[in-house]
């Protein structure tokens, strides 16, 4: 083999191996310290609900969904220095902190904002929405979802990669 023909085949496998590497999909970031606990799930058909006629005051509830939904609640616990990694919904979460303080990082939003929710703080993670949820001295939080049926238990936390927007 010439000297032409070889720094040719090197140049070549080099190509590939840079290629593969590019080429590799991200894996997903499991959680750590992070235990999640089923409280309760319910089904409840397709529902709609409208209090139009029977406010309280100014305040009035119109809750439709087109399918089959389940309706349940979660406690999460997060160990000192926990995280649960990333991950999304197929729904809304309806979030509240009953000990300690979480910091829950958007990465859908290009710029990977972290909010801090502390004991009695609520908040709703949107659906779809790529987010990692962490704690340095640990917490506790109770998680609502309303989703469609057979999207609960396990299939409805969605492991994703994490966003390269977020460092």
């Amino acid at each position: 083999m010439n000297i032409q023909k070889f720094h040719t085949c090197v140049i070549a496998t080099a190509i590939a191996c840079v290629s593969a590497l590019h080429a590799v999909p991200a894996v997903a970031t499991p959680g750590n310290g992070f235990t999640p606990s089923g409280i309760v799930s319910g089904q409840f058909g397709s529902i709609d609900v409208k209090t139009e006629s029977d406010k309280v005051g100014h305040w009035g509830m119109m809750l439709k969904t087109k399918d089959d939904t389940d309706v349940g609640a979660d406690r999460l616990t997060v160990v000192p220095g926990g995280y649960s990694g990333w991950h999304s919904h197929p729904s809304a979460v309806f979030v509240t902190v009953t000990q300690g303080t979480i910091v829950w990082t958007d990465g859908t939003d290009p710029v990977c904002p972290a909010h801090t929710y502390r004991q009695g703080d609520s908040f709703i993670e949107p659906a779809f929405h790529i987010h990692n949820v962490r704690s340095a001295a640990g917490a506790e939080f109770v998680a609502i979802h309303v989703n469609p049926t057979g999207t609960s238990g396990p299939v409805f936390r969605v492991d994703e990669d994490q966003p390269t927007n977020c460092h």
